[in-house]
Protein backbone atom coordinates (compact mmCIF):
# COMPACT_ATOMS: atom_id res chain seq x y z
CA UNK A 1 0.00 0.00 0.00
CA UNK A 2 1.83 3.60 -1.25
CA UNK A 3 1.79 5.97 1.54
CA UNK A 4 -0.94 8.22 -0.04
CA UNK A 5 -3.29 5.30 0.20
CA UNK A 6 -2.23 4.58 3.73
CA UNK A 7 -3.38 8.13 4.67
CA UNK A 8 -6.34 7.78 3.16
CA UNK A 9 -7.25 4.02 4.89
CA UNK A 10 -5.61 5.73 8.38
CA UNK A 11 -8.22 8.50 8.24
CA UNK A 12 -11.13 6.11 7.59
CA UNK A 13 -9.84 3.67 10.15
CA UNK A 14 -10.00 6.75 12.69
CA UNK A 15 -13.20 7.87 11.66
CA UNK A 16 -14.80 4.33 12.08
CA UNK A 17 -13.58 4.52 15.84
CA UNK A 18 -13.56 6.99 18.84
CA UNK A 19 -10.17 5.94 20.10
CA UNK A 20 -7.30 3.45 19.01
CA UNK A 21 -3.57 3.21 19.40
CA UNK A 22 -0.91 3.08 17.39
CA UNK A 23 -0.18 -0.78 17.84
CA UNK A 24 -3.51 -0.98 16.65
CA UNK A 25 -3.55 0.89 13.35
CA UNK A 26 0.33 -0.27 12.38
CA UNK A 27 -1.16 -4.07 12.83
CA UNK A 28 -4.35 -3.25 10.30
CA UNK A 29 -1.98 -1.32 7.81
CA UNK A 30 0.64 -3.86 7.65
CA UNK A 31 3.29 -0.62 8.87
CA UNK A 32 5.30 -0.19 11.73
CA UNK A 33 4.17 1.97 15.03
CA UNK A 34 6.93 4.56 13.84
CA UNK A 35 5.09 4.27 10.42
CA UNK A 36 1.88 4.91 11.46
CA UNK A 37 3.14 8.00 14.27
CA UNK A 38 4.46 9.74 11.24
CA UNK A 39 1.48 9.59 9.31
CA UNK A 40 -0.61 10.73 11.71
CA UNK A 41 1.78 13.80 12.41
CA UNK A 42 1.07 14.43 8.38
CA UNK A 43 -2.72 14.29 9.01
CA UNK A 44 -1.99 16.95 11.71
CA UNK A 45 -0.08 18.96 9.86
CA UNK A 46 -2.75 19.32 7.10
CA UNK A 47 -5.03 20.86 9.58
CA UNK A 48 -7.15 17.10 9.91
CA UNK A 49 -7.87 17.54 13.47
CA UNK A 50 -6.35 14.14 14.68
CA UNK A 51 -5.66 14.23 18.51
CA UNK A 52 -2.70 11.92 20.42
CA UNK A 53 -2.30 10.94 23.72
CA UNK A 54 0.48 9.46 25.13
CA UNK A 55 0.26 7.52 28.63
CA UNK A 56 -1.64 4.77 30.04
CA UNK A 57 -4.77 5.69 28.99
CA UNK A 58 -4.09 7.33 26.08
CA UNK A 59 -4.27 6.75 22.37
CA UNK A 60 -5.27 8.49 19.32
CA UNK A 61 -8.58 10.17 18.29
CA UNK A 62 -10.33 11.95 15.49
CA UNK A 63 -11.94 15.16 17.23
CA UNK A 64 -15.70 14.92 16.83
CA UNK A 65 -17.42 16.73 14.30
CA UNK A 66 -18.28 16.39 10.56
CA UNK A 67 -15.28 17.86 9.15
CA UNK A 68 -13.14 15.32 8.54
CA UNK A 69 -16.06 13.32 6.41
CA UNK A 70 -14.94 11.15 3.84
CA UNK A 71 -18.19 10.93 2.51
CA UNK A 72 -18.40 14.54 1.57
CA UNK A 73 -15.65 13.74 -1.28
CA UNK A 74 -16.85 13.63 -4.50
CA UNK A 75 -15.23 10.36 -5.94
CA UNK A 76 -12.61 12.40 -8.03
CA UNK A 77 -11.59 13.95 -5.11
CA UNK A 78 -11.09 10.28 -3.31
CA UNK A 79 -9.50 9.32 -5.89
CA UNK A 80 -6.83 12.25 -6.25
CA UNK A 81 -5.95 11.61 -2.33
CA UNK A 82 -5.36 8.12 -2.84
CA UNK A 83 -2.84 8.54 -5.61
CA UNK A 84 -1.31 11.51 -3.97
CA UNK A 85 -2.02 11.92 -0.69
CA UNK A 86 -1.91 15.42 1.45
CA UNK A 87 0.91 16.72 -1.03
CA UNK A 88 -0.25 19.52 -3.20
CA UNK A 89 2.60 20.00 -5.14
CA UNK A 90 2.27 16.58 -6.28
CA UNK A 91 -1.44 17.38 -7.13
CA UNK A 92 -0.41 20.28 -8.94
CA UNK A 93 2.18 18.32 -11.39
CA UNK A 94 -1.01 15.78 -12.01
CA UNK A 95 -3.03 18.88 -12.58
CA UNK A 96 -5.71 18.09 -10.26
CA UNK A 97 -4.52 20.66 -7.35
CA UNK A 98 -7.97 22.59 -7.76
CA UNK A 99 -9.51 19.24 -6.21
CA UNK A 100 -7.22 18.57 -3.95
CA UNK A 101 -7.57 22.04 -2.26
CA UNK A 102 -11.32 21.42 -2.48
CA UNK A 103 -10.73 17.84 -0.95
CA UNK A 104 -8.43 19.39 2.27
CA UNK A 105 -10.86 22.02 2.19
CA UNK A 106 -13.83 19.49 3.09
CA UNK A 107 -11.76 17.09 5.37
CA UNK A 108 -10.12 20.59 7.65
CA UNK A 109 -13.24 23.05 8.14
CA UNK A 110 -17.32 22.84 7.73
CA UNK A 111 -17.79 25.55 5.71
CA UNK A 112 -14.58 27.66 5.09
CA UNK A 113 -11.07 27.02 3.97
CA UNK A 114 -8.86 26.05 6.78
CA UNK A 115 -7.14 29.38 8.01
CA UNK A 116 -3.19 30.36 7.39
CA UNK A 117 -0.82 29.01 9.47
CA UNK A 118 -0.16 32.17 11.19
CA UNK A 119 -3.58 32.88 12.01
CA UNK A 120 -3.31 29.67 14.72
CA UNK A 121 -1.01 30.71 17.21
CA UNK A 122 -2.40 28.31 19.20
CA UNK A 123 -1.18 24.03 18.71
CA UNK A 124 -3.99 22.05 19.15
CA UNK A 125 -2.74 20.27 22.22
CA UNK A 126 -3.38 23.74 24.13
CA UNK A 127 -6.66 23.94 23.75
CA UNK A 128 -7.52 20.12 23.77
CA UNK A 129 -7.20 17.80 26.70
CA UNK A 130 -8.28 14.12 26.52
CA UNK A 131 -8.76 12.10 30.13
CA UNK A 132 -9.83 8.73 29.43
CA UNK A 133 -9.69 7.45 33.02
CA UNK A 134 -13.09 6.49 34.17
CA UNK A 135 -14.97 8.95 36.39
CA UNK A 136 -14.76 8.11 40.09
CA UNK A 137 -11.70 5.56 39.71
CA UNK A 138 -11.48 3.65 42.98
CA UNK A 139 -7.57 2.83 42.00
CA UNK A 140 -8.01 -0.77 43.26
CA UNK A 141 -4.57 -2.73 42.92
CA UNK A 142 -4.24 -4.92 39.83
CA UNK A 143 -2.45 -8.20 39.56
CA UNK A 144 0.69 -8.37 37.56
CA UNK A 145 -0.59 -7.96 34.00
CA UNK A 146 1.96 -8.47 32.30
CA UNK A 147 2.35 -11.49 34.37
CA UNK A 148 -0.80 -12.81 33.35
CA UNK A 149 -0.66 -12.09 29.96
CA UNK A 150 2.52 -14.58 29.52
CA UNK A 151 -0.19 -17.12 31.07
CA UNK A 152 -2.39 -16.66 28.70
CA UNK A 153 -0.16 -16.48 25.23
CA UNK A 154 0.59 -20.37 26.36
CA UNK A 155 -2.96 -21.01 25.53
CA UNK A 156 -3.78 -23.22 28.55
CA UNK A 157 -6.56 -23.28 30.83
CA UNK A 158 -6.20 -21.40 33.99
CA UNK A 159 -7.38 -21.83 37.64
CA UNK A 160 -8.48 -18.31 39.33
CA UNK A 161 -9.36 -17.29 42.47
CA UNK A 162 -12.30 -14.64 41.97
CA UNK A 163 -14.36 -12.49 43.85
CA UNK A 164 -17.54 -11.82 42.35
CA UNK A 165 -18.95 -8.31 42.39
CA UNK A 166 -20.69 -7.42 46.01
CA UNK A 167 -19.22 -10.81 47.17
CA UNK A 168 -17.35 -11.29 50.82
CA UNK A 169 -15.36 -14.28 49.94
CA UNK A 170 -14.01 -15.54 46.20
CA UNK A 171 -14.21 -18.53 45.06
CA UNK A 172 -11.66 -20.78 42.43
CA UNK A 173 -12.56 -21.58 38.99
CA UNK A 174 -11.38 -23.18 35.91
CA UNK A 175 -11.47 -20.84 33.16
CA UNK A 176 -10.25 -21.22 28.93
CA UNK A 177 -9.19 -17.27 28.69
CA UNK A 178 -9.35 -15.78 25.50
CA UNK A 179 -7.54 -12.81 26.43
CA UNK A 180 -6.95 -9.55 28.07
CA UNK A 181 -9.33 -6.52 27.44
CA UNK A 182 -9.09 -3.14 28.80
CA UNK A 183 -12.59 -1.21 28.86
CA UNK A 184 -13.47 2.40 30.46
CA UNK A 185 -10.08 2.75 31.87
CA UNK A 186 -10.35 -1.03 33.75
CA UNK A 187 -9.02 -4.34 32.47
CA UNK A 188 -10.86 -7.66 32.74
CA UNK A 189 -10.02 -11.10 31.81
CA UNK A 190 -11.98 -12.84 29.14
CA UNK A 191 -12.87 -16.13 29.03
CA UNK A 192 -15.30 -19.14 29.37
CA UNK A 193 -16.13 -20.95 32.05
CA UNK A 194 -18.60 -23.86 31.43
CA UNK A 195 -18.54 -22.98 27.99
CA UNK A 196 -19.72 -19.65 28.37
CA UNK A 197 -18.36 -16.24 27.98
CA UNK A 198 -17.37 -14.54 30.97
CA UNK A 199 -15.41 -11.07 31.96
CA UNK A 200 -13.32 -11.08 35.23
CA UNK A 201 -12.35 -7.57 36.56
CA UNK A 202 -8.83 -8.05 37.22
CA UNK A 203 -9.04 -5.61 40.07
CA UNK A 204 -11.25 -8.83 42.23
CA UNK A 205 -9.10 -11.70 40.53
CA UNK A 206 -7.27 -12.71 43.62
CA UNK A 207 -4.89 -14.89 42.23
CA UNK A 208 -4.25 -17.70 39.11
CA UNK A 209 -2.55 -20.65 38.27
CA UNK A 210 -1.62 -22.02 34.84
CA UNK A 211 -3.12 -25.88 34.47
CA UNK A 212 -1.58 -28.20 31.83
CA UNK A 213 -4.67 -28.65 29.77
CA UNK A 214 -5.47 -26.77 26.71
CA UNK A 215 -7.39 -24.18 27.02
CA UNK A 216 -11.34 -25.10 25.52
CA UNK A 217 -12.72 -22.55 23.73
CA UNK A 218 -15.96 -21.94 21.58
CA UNK A 219 -15.52 -23.12 17.65
CA UNK A 220 -15.26 -19.81 15.93
CA UNK A 221 -14.47 -17.52 18.76
CA UNK A 222 -11.96 -14.94 19.67
CA UNK A 223 -11.17 -12.41 22.04
CA UNK A 224 -12.56 -9.44 19.71
CA UNK A 225 -15.76 -11.28 18.90
CA UNK A 226 -16.18 -12.13 22.70
CA UNK A 227 -15.64 -9.08 23.90
CA UNK A 228 -17.74 -7.39 21.73
CA UNK A 229 -20.66 -9.99 22.35
CA UNK A 230 -20.25 -9.62 26.12
CA UNK A 231 -20.29 -5.46 25.76
CA UNK A 232 -23.70 -5.96 23.62
CA UNK A 233 -25.13 -8.31 26.63
CA UNK A 234 -24.34 -6.28 29.19
CA UNK A 235 -26.24 -3.33 27.73
CA UNK A 236 -29.02 -5.12 26.40
CA UNK A 237 -29.34 -5.83 30.41
CA UNK A 238 -30.42 -2.51 30.87
CA UNK A 239 -33.59 -3.16 28.79
CA UNK A 240 -35.61 -5.34 31.81
CA UNK A 241 -36.87 -2.30 34.20
CA UNK A 242 -37.76 0.89 32.62
CA UNK A 243 -37.97 3.55 36.26
CA UNK A 244 -39.82 7.07 35.51
CA UNK A 245 -38.83 9.28 37.47
CA UNK A 246 -38.86 13.13 38.47
CA UNK A 247 -35.52 14.81 38.84
CA UNK A 248 -34.60 18.39 39.79
CA UNK A 249 -33.52 20.20 36.99
CA UNK A 250 -30.23 21.61 38.59
CA UNK A 251 -29.60 17.69 38.93
CA UNK A 252 -29.85 16.52 35.43
CA UNK A 253 -26.13 17.33 34.55
CA UNK A 254 -24.81 15.13 37.53
CA UNK A 255 -27.63 12.28 36.31
CA UNK A 256 -26.23 12.43 32.84
CA UNK A 257 -22.59 11.97 33.85
CA UNK A 258 -23.19 9.28 37.01
CA UNK A 259 -26.23 7.23 34.94
CA UNK A 260 -24.53 7.23 31.40
CA UNK A 261 -26.71 5.32 28.83
CA UNK A 262 -28.88 3.95 31.78
CA UNK A 263 -30.78 7.66 31.15
CA UNK A 264 -33.09 6.39 27.87
CA UNK A 265 -35.33 9.94 27.75
CA UNK A 266 -35.29 13.27 29.51
CA UNK A 267 -38.57 15.28 29.50
CA UNK A 268 -38.97 19.11 29.28
CA UNK A 269 -38.59 21.15 33.31
CA UNK A 270 -42.00 21.49 34.58
CA UNK A 271 -43.41 24.43 36.68
CA UNK A 272 -42.13 22.87 39.51
CA UNK A 273 -38.66 22.59 38.38
CA UNK A 274 -38.27 18.76 37.66
CA UNK A 275 -38.25 16.99 34.68
CA UNK A 276 -39.00 12.89 33.87
CA UNK A 277 -36.51 10.93 33.02
CA UNK A 278 -36.68 7.15 32.64
CA UNK A 279 -34.08 4.87 33.50
CA UNK A 280 -33.27 1.36 32.49
CA UNK A 281 -32.09 -1.17 34.78
CA UNK A 282 -31.56 -4.90 34.71
CA UNK A 283 -33.74 -5.30 37.85
CA UNK A 284 -35.64 -3.85 39.96
CA UNK A 285 -33.03 -3.63 42.84
CA UNK A 286 -30.64 -1.75 40.95
CA UNK A 287 -33.25 1.44 41.59
CA UNK A 288 -30.76 1.58 45.06
CA UNK A 289 -28.03 3.81 42.49
CA UNK A 290 -31.36 6.51 42.46
CA UNK A 291 -30.52 6.90 46.29
CA UNK A 292 -27.52 8.72 45.99
CA UNK A 293 -29.65 11.69 44.49
CA UNK A 294 -31.47 12.09 48.09
CA UNK A 295 -34.14 14.52 47.99
CA UNK A 296 -33.83 15.73 44.18
CA UNK A 297 -35.62 12.81 42.85
CA UNK A 298 -38.88 10.90 43.29
CA UNK A 299 -39.03 7.87 41.45
CA UNK A 300 -42.76 7.62 39.93
CA UNK A 301 -43.05 4.17 38.45
CA UNK A 302 -43.02 1.38 38.37
CA UNK A 303 -44.75 0.85 41.75
CA UNK A 304 -41.78 -2.02 43.16
CA UNK A 305 -39.23 0.44 42.45
CA UNK A 306 -40.85 3.31 44.48
CA UNK A 307 -41.69 1.03 47.48
CA UNK A 308 -38.37 -0.98 47.05
CA UNK A 309 -37.16 3.40 47.20
CA UNK A 310 -39.74 3.95 50.16
CA UNK A 311 -38.28 1.03 52.23
CA UNK A 312 -34.43 1.96 52.05
CA UNK A 313 -34.88 5.67 52.72
CA UNK A 314 -36.88 4.55 55.59
CA UNK A 315 -34.33 2.09 56.86
CA UNK A 316 -31.70 4.92 56.18
CA UNK A 317 -33.79 7.64 58.42
CA UNK A 318 -33.76 4.47 61.25
CA UNK A 319 -30.53 3.92 61.26
CA UNK A 320 -29.46 7.72 61.36
CA UNK A 321 -32.09 8.84 63.77
CA UNK A 322 -30.56 10.15 67.46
Amino acid sequence: MSRPQRLIELLAALQTRRRTTAEALAEELGVSTRTVLRDVRALVDAGIPVFTERGKYGGISLLPGDQADLSKLTTGEADLLRAVGLDLDRARQLGGEAAARSALRKLTSRRQPPPARDELPLALTDVIAIDNRPWFEDDAPLPDVAALVRDVRTARRLRIVYRRSGEASARELVVDPYGLLQRGGRWYLVADRDGRPRMFALSRLLRWAVLDDARRLRAGADLAGTARELGEELERRGEHVVVTARVDVASLDLARRILGARLRTVGEPGEDGRAEVTVAYGHTDAVRQLLQFGEHIEVVAPEAARRLVERLATGLARTHTG
